[in-house]
């Protein structure tokens, strides 16, 4: 055992209670976490041995206890151990207990690499403060029979003063992390607020959760609709980034919490708890996980969720910031939509609901464009004969909703590549991609048919007049070339209905 595992000597009960008076001055002057958990381990391995030492802190409402500090031959360790408070002796009892030998019979956590090397005995006690239960510490020894019951007394005194400091590194980092966060939430709402796009937003949301809350993966889910359970992921990121599109039909319990009750979740594992489905699983692996609701307009329209892929606590701080990042999301979300209703509003016919002139000409831009290089491109205009007529006669409550049935002809006999326009008026445009004039000849033949069995538009005898153009990269440069060259031809068909109608009534 090396020698700085022992104590030097064989201390009296006086010099034992005048180390702990060192030990409280020592730990009461350490703040930082890492380096308190240091200290502890130092000044009992001043007073006993302690060839193994632990130290666990412990969450009662989750019977949730994580090793935080432990140390094997004087070797200082880094991972995370968590398991089940209730089932440590020293935990459940709250009392210090003292093991002489044969320490793995016993509901104690050993030590060692191995099980042919193993810690032998120890001696383990409790961390109360206030009458709140924080954890315990352990020091144990590869030898039968190291401790008595003055040893056991000794660490339950160390254990107290342990327990007071601990308290106090905790208040103090939470104090210090609550000032960092908010600080980042300022920070990250400005860089929200700057954002109209919904995508751009749900991208910063995810940057913000992973570093505020230094996880390994977050993702943001939808609902599909809503009053639907079934969300799928929109944007993720971070080391556990899910696939886009991954659904998840939430059910039973979790459903209400998250969609009814609007609370938190936590899932501390993921790998085996049958609350996740095996599909979304296979991508989690393991670790641990919470969940928010995400919320716009006062309903839950998603989840916003994080992980860490190794075990790990998220306790009600860590839920509270995620939380408090939702709400940041929701407003940013919330204002992203409103300018993309807006941004909708003015590119949108407000009687059909179809693409204004203004949005047929950004796209018809990018067409065109794409004409120049060889796509094929053609162009329909549409115009209501008689249309005057019929708003004369009949209304214009009569009018509107015939130009709703007739856009509505349009929208569905297109594909949903293409874009149909109100032009103004009674005029219509069609941009029909990848299509020749044949094509269009046959979809303005499928449009004269449905208008002819429509109820609105059948019985009144409406009829239409149409112009074709077929971009012409020899004699078009623009997206007025086409619009022209399509208006001509309507013309032409518009003075054929007319002299026809003469003819017809001569």
């Amino acid at each position: 055992m090396p020698a700085s595992d022992a104590p030097s000597e064989r201390t009296t009960v006086g010099d034992r209670y005048r180390v702990l008076l060192d030990i409280g001055r020592t730990l009461a002057g350490t703040l930082s976490s890492d380096n308190l958990y240091a200290a502890i381990h130092h000044e009992t391995a001043r007073v006993l041995e302690a060839a193994g030492f632990y130290i666990s802190l412990y969450d009662q409402a989750r019977d949730f206890a994580t090793i935080v500090y432990f140390a094997d031959r004087a070797e200082v360790k880094r991972a995370e151990i968590s398991y089940r408070g209730s089932d440590s002796e020293v935990i459940r009892s709250r009392r210090p207990v003292l093991v002489k030998d044969r320490l793995d019979d016993r509901k104690l956590l050993h030590l060692g690499e191995d099980e042919s090397e193993i810690t032998r005995s120890a001696i383990s006690a409790p961390m109360v403060n206030k009458g709140r239960l924080l954890g315990a510490i352990s020091a144990q020894s590869y030898q039968p029979n190291a401790y008595d019951g003055e040893d056991m007394d000794l660490l339950r005194g160390i254990a107290d003063l342990a327990a007071v400091a601990v308290d106090n590194a905790i208040h103090v980092e939470e104090l210090e992390r609550r000032r960092l966060e908010a600080e980042q939430i300022e920070e990250i709402g400005r860089g929200l607020a700057s954002s109209l796009n919904p995508t751009e937003v749900l991208a910063k949301v995810i940057s913000a959760v992973n570093d505020v809350l230094t996880v390994d993966g977050c993702s943001v889910w939808l609902c599909d609709g809503p009053a639907s359970e079934v969300v799928r992921v929109s944007q993720s990121g971070g080391a556990v980034a899910l696939p886009h599109g991954l659904a998840w039909e939430l059910e039973g319990p979790l459903a209400d919490r998250l969609l009814i009750e609007r609370k938190a979740v936590v899932i501390d594992d993921l790998a085996n708890d049958s609350v996740v489905p095996a599909h979304v699983g296979e991508h989690l692996r393991a670790g641990s996980g919470m969940g928010v609701p995400l919320m716009v307009g006062g309903q839950v329209v998603g989840v916003l969720t994080a992980g860490s892929r190794r075990p790990r606590h998220f306790g009600q701080d860590d839920t509270a910031a995620l939380q408090r990042l939702a709400s940041q999301a929701s407003v940013a979300l919330e204002n992203a939509r409103l300018h993309a209703n807006l941004q909708a509003l003015s590119l949108t016919d407000p009687l059909t609901g179809l693409p204004n002139r203004r949005r047929l000409q950004i796209h018809l831009d990018k067409e065109v464009a794409a004409a120049r290089r060889g796509r094929p491109l053609v162009v329909v205009l549409f115009d209501l004969n008689d249309f005057k007529v019929v708003n004369d006669t009949l209304g214009h409550v009569a009018g509107d909703d015939i130009l709703r049935a007739f856009g509505q002809i349009l929208d569905d006999e297109n594909r949903s590549m293409n874009l149909v326009a109100r032009y103004g008026g009674d005029e219509f445009v069609s941009i029909l991609t990848d299509t020749d004039v044949e094509g269009a000849h046959l979809y303005i033949e499928r449009v004269r048919e449905r208008m002819a069995q429509d109820p609105i538009m059948g019985p009144r005898g409406v009829t239409t007049s149409t112009g074709i153009a077929e971009f012409d990269r020899e004699t078009m440069t623009t997206m007025d070339d086409i619009i022209h060259a399509a208006d001509a031809d309507m013309y032409r068909s518009k003075n054929r209905h007319n002299a026809d109608r003469q003819a017809a009534s001569s």
